[in-house]
Parts: structure tokens; C-alpha cells; sequence
């Protein structure tokens, strides 16, 4: 089994090229189905993710044609047609991978007035369940039924007809399925308490380019005017605001100077503000931005919530990047109840932390050490990577599969910019 070793202690120094965002990537690819026309992605991340979708995609007959497929490509083309679905079915053997695969329900419900779908997988970081997906669909008409693992809808002859949806918690993955199922519903549908992360509002763009009638994007009401049909598009991924984060948190516990390539920071909500009330400073330049670290980081308190406050997406890296900071941080992780694993395998590196329901205290260390480490999910890798960059000695990292589902080409980005870091194992 492929493990990663970091050897700590290097400040990283240089130019990082962020990729992609894989939150934005796997609900675009998804309304590929709305059309008979091609849709072709710019800017697609190399991910295992990303490998899952297009397996699917394929399997409901959807053809796939890729470009800047060689290991050392950034920034992939991918074109996807849907001439002819030919199969409403998501199977279980590829649902389970990923929680995403759930985004295929609305595009094929609205589109072939049907579709069977696998309850889904993905980190085990909590309950998510699809019961708000499946809410907003009935409201647009759909008949659903739960057997055996599985999800059936059905659209009502004629096919969808919009209708209002008001969410009673913010889930982005509801929003993204309701909207891809609205654009060809009959009539207008309004979302209410829809989430505006920017990834929705990626997708909100991409379906316009694509003839969608949707009004109020980036907010929380969301009016959408259903078409017959949408036509194809070519349309750029955003870049990642998760790995532009968890760089910046790399950065910034190593004591070291990076750009970032590419990173917007007007997507970063509320991270901004907790990198400088930490201490890091960041600056836009032409290119991107600029992170700078000189000197220890400060304690501070984060509490995870809906964009454009604190994701959850960042905790874990936040959490290693605060184990060594001056003082105590408190951090309370409002979104999934069971999204601190990670947390004891920070304390086998020294890192002081100590967790009570859902708040963990964060007392800074003046160093960590190496360890032997597992992750746990996707965040919680990232953070044993970020932690392992500052830790005196050797940090081994087992079961990195993790990490290829959501950062592309972690390895080499990282010794690009002074990094001592390896991958070994594997065939």
C-alpha cells in the first residue's frame, strides 16, 4: 500500500500552481447529461474523483473525450457528449466510492424522466443524507421511493414542473441537484435558503452559458426559469479554494514565502480573515496570491458554517496549522459530528489538543514531531501533511488514497517549492 513520507523543517519557498476545484468539477461534468450537445471543461483537475464521475457518466452513455491526459499535464480539457442516455441506472459498485455520484440524480430525472440511483458514499465523516435532495425533487413532482439501497424517481408525464423550495438547513449538494433538475422543469422554480458557496455559483454559470434561465446567483434565493432544452458549452473549472487554503496553511507552518498560481481570493470567504488574524500575511498580485509567514502564528477561534463563513473543508488543515501556533485556539466544527479524527493522530506527532462534543482546544506546541500517521478522510490527510512539513523527523503517512481524491499532484507541488516529501509503496 502507497504511503507518503514528509521530512519536516524546510520553509517552503516558491511558485504553486492551484489546480481545478474538484467541488466545482464533479457538478459541472454532471449537467452534461442535461444536453444532447457537447460541454467541454477547461482547467479539469487530475483526481480520483474525477475518475469515479467519468467511469458513471460513462456507464449512463455519455462519451468522453480527454485532453492533457499525461502525468505532467495540468489543467485538462474534457469533452462530454450525451447524444443518447443509455441507462438511467447509478450502480452501487460506483456510487459507493463518492458522495458526489448522487449529483446525477437531478440531471437524469429532468432529462429521461427517470432515474435509479445508489444511496451514496464517500468520507466517513458523518451522516449525510439525501433526504433534502429528495424533498426539492417532490416539490417539482417527482414520485420517489427508497428499496433496496437505492433511490427510484420518477417525473410525472411531461416531465418536471417547477414549483418552490425552501430549504431548512443550507445543503450545497440539494442546491446543485435541484438546480441542474429546475433548468428543464416547466415553468419557475424558486430555491430559498439555497447555499452560495462559489462552487454553486460555477455551476449557476455554467448552466447559463448553456441557455439556463437562472436569476439571483451567489445568493440565497434562487429563480430559475425551466427551458426545453440547453445546448452545449465550453466552460473554464474554477480554481480550489480548499487547496488554495490548505497551501496556504502549509505555508504558513513552515515559516515560508509561496504564490499561489492562479488563486482567487474573493473565493475564499472568511478563510481570508482567519490566515490574518493568525498572523499570515496575504497579498493579491497579478497572478494570484502572495503568502508570507515570518514569524509564530497566533491562537485564534473558527467556527465552521455555510459560506462565506468558515468551511469545514479547511478544520483539519487549520488545526494542524494552529498546533503550533502561540497560545490556544478553540474550534467549534458546527457542520458534520464527526469530523475530528484526525485529531488523534495530530496528538501521536505532540500536537496538544482536546476535544469536547464538538468544540476542540488547540493548545500550541513549540514543535511537533514525527510519527507514524493514518488518515481518515480526505481534509484530515491534508492536515497530517501540512503537520508532517513542520515536524521534527519523519512523518509516514498510510492510507493516502485519501489525498488522490482531492489534491492533484500533492507530491510534486510540494517539492517544487523546497518541500522534502515522497510517495512509496504501490506498484
Amino acid at each position: 500500500m502507497e504511503k507518503i513520507i514528509v521530512r519536516g523543517g524546510k520553509p517552503l519557498q516558491g511558485k504553486i500552481r492551484i489546480s481545478g476545484a474538484k467541488n466545482a468539477a464533479l457538478p459541472l461534468m454532471c449537467a452534461s447529461i442535461l444536453t444532447d450537445e457537447p460541454l467541454t471543461l477547461r482547467n479539469l483537475p487530475r483526481l480520483a474523483d474525477i475518475d469515479t464521475l467519468q467511469h458513471l457518466l460513462n456507464q449512463h452513455g455519455v462519451s468522453l473525450t480527454l485532453e492533457g491526459s499525461r502525468p505532467e499535464d495540468f489543467g485538462r480539457v474534457l469533452t462530454m457528449k450525451a447524444g443518447n442516455i443509455t441507462s438511467t441506472l447509478a450502480p452501487y459498485d460506483i456510487v459507493r466510492r463518492m458522495r458526489a455520484t448522487v449529483l446525477v440524480l437531478g440531471p437524469l430525472l429532468a432529462r429521461c424522466g427517470e432515474a435509479t440511483v445508489s444511496l451514496p458514499g464517500g468520507c466517513a465523516i458523518g451522516t449525510r443524507p439525501i433526504d433534502l435532495h429528495l424533498m426539492a425533487l417532490e416539490k417539482l413532482g417527482a414520485k420517489i421511493e427508497l428499496t433496496a439501497g437505492y433511490v427510484k424517481a420518477i417525473a410525472p408525464k411531461g416531465g418536471l414542473v417547477g414549483g418552490t423550495i425552501n430549504f431548512p438547513t443550507v445543503s450545497v449538494g440539494a442546491t446543485e441537484n435541484i438546480l441542474m433538475a429546475a433548468v428543464l422543469a416547466r415553468g419557475e422554480t424558486v430555491i430559498e435558503n439555497a447555499a452560495c458557496e462559489p462552487e454553486i455559483v460555477d455551476l449557476a454559470h455554467c448552466l447559463q452559458a448553456m441557455g439556463a434561465g437562472i436569476d439571483g446567483v451567489g445568493t440565497g434565493r434562487l429563480t430559475v426559469q425551466g427551458v426545453s432544452r440547453l445546448h452545449g458549452a465550453t466552460y473554464a473549472v474554477m480554481p480550489d479554494r480548499i487547496e488554495t487554503g490548505s497551501y496556504i496553511c502549509a505555508t504558513a507552518i513552515t515559516g515560508g514565502e509561496v504564490e499561489l498560481l492562479g488563486a482567487r481570493a474573493n473565493t475564499m470567504g472568511a478563510v481570508l480573515q482567519a490566515f490574518e488574524l493568525a498572523g499570515v500575511v496575504i497579498n493579491e498580485t497579478v497572478n494570484g496570491i502572495l503568502v508570507k509567514c515570518g514569524s509564530r502564528l497566533r491562537g485564534i477561534n473558527i467556527s465552521t458554517a455555510p459560506y462565506p463563513s468558515f468551511p469545514t473543508d479547511m478544520q483539519a488543515q487549520f488545526m494542524a496549522m494552529l498546533s503550533c501556533a502561540e497560545g490556544a485556539s478553540v474550534i467549534t466544527e458546527s457542520i458534520f459530528e464527526n469530523r475530528y479524527m484526525h485529531v488523534p493522530e495530530l496528538g501521536r506527532m505532540g500536537a496538544d489538543i482536546t476535544v469536547r462534543g464538538n468544540t476542540a482546544t488547540v493548545r500550541g506546541v513549540a514543535e511537533l514531531n514525527g510519527a507514524p500517521v493514518m488518515a481518515t478522510d480526505l481534509r484530515a490527510s491534508m492536515s497530517l501533511v501540512i503537520a508532517g512539513l513542520a515536524a521534527k523527523g519523519e512523518t509516514i503517512i498510510n492510507r493516502i488514497y485519501h489525498l488522490d481524491r482531492g489534491y492533484e499532484r500533492l507530491e510534486d507541488k510540494l517539492s517544487a517549492v523546497g518541500a522534502d516529501i515522497e510517495r512509496i509503496g504501490g506498484g
